[in-house]
């Protein structure tokens, strides 16, 4: 699937996350034509969007992959 964004790029899902719903889930994007450092997108469910690099996303992913992250959720879920 690909997406048209703006004039000077596409694109390119990679993910839908949840997926289960019609609420407009978050979805990760690849842009190869935005610079390095904004290649990655994810957006919202409320039109907001977030750029970063491969290296930044790689981080995000070696910490939720370690449990670094654990704690977040269960202080929202109250576990």
């Amino acid at each position: 699937m690909t997406e048209s964004l703006s004039p000077q790029g596409t694109l390119h899902h990679v993910t839908t996350f949840c997926g289960n719903c019609d609420c407009g889930c978050p979805e990760l994007f690849l842009d190869e034509s935005a610079p390095p450092e904004r290649r990655v997108v994810l957006t919202d469910d409320h039109g907001q969007r977030v750029q970063m690099s491969l290296a930044q996303l790689r981080i995000v992913v070696d910490d939720v992959k370690s449990g670094k992250l654990d704690h977040v959720l269960n202080t929202v879920d109250g576990g």
